[in-house]
């Protein structure tokens, strides 16, 4: 149970570091005169960096060594951590989060690999992963909460501060307690798919920020860019004996299910906290701990549901809670399309609050459902791939959000009254994400579904020819 705390420690600090920061927004743009698209750098500059090299740092720690790897990540993570805490201008913050997210690549991959080679019997690797996923939800859902308290209290630079004493503990556990582990046929490095992966995902996300200002002829370019990137990276990975990205795995539809999934929920997770911390502390003019107290039904719901999300999984299947997913964030975000200046507080509270019903219920069937039925060997690669949809989601969600709102008004002082009608778009595409959660649900659970993935399980068993 050691080992396994101490590996929770990382997916505590890289999970919350994609959230806590978004309470901190409106102080970082006042204090760095930061620009909307600025913000969203702020925020997507680490999901990108992190959802591009994840698949890199669970390979590289098979092939030298995980404790070894995670020991390198969580040091380059904190000194991330302290330069961002350093930030004297929105660029400088910008790259010192590049660095942040080079560390936390070589984290979460590399822990849960550490996790299932200590587990090896099936229930208590089930328990294991459940209680992995519970982290994972609790801690996005407390980083508002944090990141409102120590913005209130000590300032910006704070949020960053809490992953230095975390990151030093993760490091003397897992000194003492975790042994060192290598893959028997690690996998070989893939420079060409990790520099597709890398330009496909940073050309979309690109064209989502700025895109509505840079003109039409500019988004749909670097769209292109992304497209050709992704269709490049396809082509490529089925040719390789050992890909980056290996194309079988989604062959498995519980396993391609989950990935998008997982996207779906993380980029409602990055919308909703991005806009709703602008929302109440610039159109409600509320303080960053009281705009993180507003976040709280959402966190408390999400700590009490997900630990609740793994047992539900162990004993009925992933069904039950993707469906219970799925429905709450349809219904939280047709809630929030009447979102107004003037909304009355506890109809917001209970739109986060369904949300957080929503989310804490989804990481523990998507995590099982990425590595369970995969072979042990590649349960690294598997992980590395659902932790990948998870910060690509986030990005997507928190570029999408500021295309849709961004785009359609300049915001200043002004007319942030404006914001919250400019918002509703976005909770509309979001209600329908939660509707193909739904679908996704039923589809990834029947009998075909499980069919699937023993037969993807089978193929990666057998050596490759």
């Amino acid at each position: 149970m050691v080992i396994l705390a101490t590996c929770c420690l990382s997916l505590l600090v890289v999970s919350m570091d994609s959230t806590i920061v978004n309470v901190a927004l409106p102080a970082i743009r006042q204090d760095l005169q930061a620009s909307m698209s600025g913000l969203q750098w702020v925020v997507d500059a680490y999901t990108i960096v992190l959802a591009s090299f994840l698949m890199f740092g669970g390979s590289t720690a098979d092939r030298f060594g995980r404790r070894r790897v995670f020991q390198i990540g969580m040091v380059l993570f904190s000194a991330g951590s302290l330069l961002c805490s350093l930030a004297h201008s929105v660029g400088f913050l910008i790259g010192a989060r590049i660095v942040q997210a080079l560390g936390g690549c070589m984290l979460n991959p590399v822990a849960i690999s550490i996790v299932v080679h200590t587990f090896p019997e099936p229930r208590e690797r089930a328990r294991a992963i459940g209680i992995w996923g519970a982290v994972a939800g609790i801690s996005l859902a407390l980083g508002p909460l944090i990141g409102g308290a120590l913005t209130q209290t000590l300032g910006w630079h704070a949020v960053f501060w809490i992953n230095l004493p975390i990151g030093g503990l993760a490091l003397l556990l897992t000194a003492r307690y975790v042994p060192e582990s290598r893959a028997p046929q690690p996998r070989r490095p893939d420079p060409v798919g990790q520099a597709l992966l890398l330009i496909g995902l940073g050309a979309l996300t690109y064209s989502l920020i700025e895109g509505p200002r840079a003109g039409g002829a500019f988004a749909a370019g670097t769209r292109l860019i992304a497209a050709a990137a992704f269709a490049g990276l396809i082509a490529y990975e089925q040719r390789r004996r050992e890909p980056l990205l290996d194309p079988r795995f989604f062959r498995s539809v519980p396993f391609s299910s989950a990935t998008l999934i997982a996207v779906l929920m993380f980029a409602s997770m990055g919308s909703f906290l991005f806009l709703g911390s602008i929302y109440l502390q610039e159109v409600r003019a509320l303080s960053p701990f009281h705009a993180g107290l507003c976040l709280l039904p959402m966190a408390v719901v999400v700590m009490i549901v997900s630990p609740l999300s793994g047992r539900l999984v162990g004993a009925r299947g992933a069904r039950p809670s993707l469906l219970i997913s799925g429905s709450m964030l349809t219904l939280s975000a047709l809630l929030m399309t009447r979102l107004q200046a003037d909304t009355p507080l506890p109809l917001l509270l209970l739109s986060l609050g369904l949300f957080g019903l929503g989310f804490g219920m989804v990481n523990a069937p998507v995590t099982y459902a990425a590595v369970s039925g995969m072979p042990r060997a590649q349960a690294g690669l598997a992980a590395a791939i659902a932790s990948t949809s998870r910060q690509v989601g986030v990005s997507i969600g928190v570029a999408m959000a500021g295309a849709l709102v961004g785009g359609r008004q300049a915001w200043s002082g002004a007319n942030w009254a404006a914001f919250p009608e400019a918002s509703h778009p976005v909770w509309w595409v979001l209600s329908g994400c939660g509707l193909l959660v739904l679908a996704l649900g039923v589809v990834s659970t029947g009998v075909w579904a499980r069919l699937s993935a023993e037969r993807i399980a089978h193929l990666l068993q057998e050596p490759a020819a």
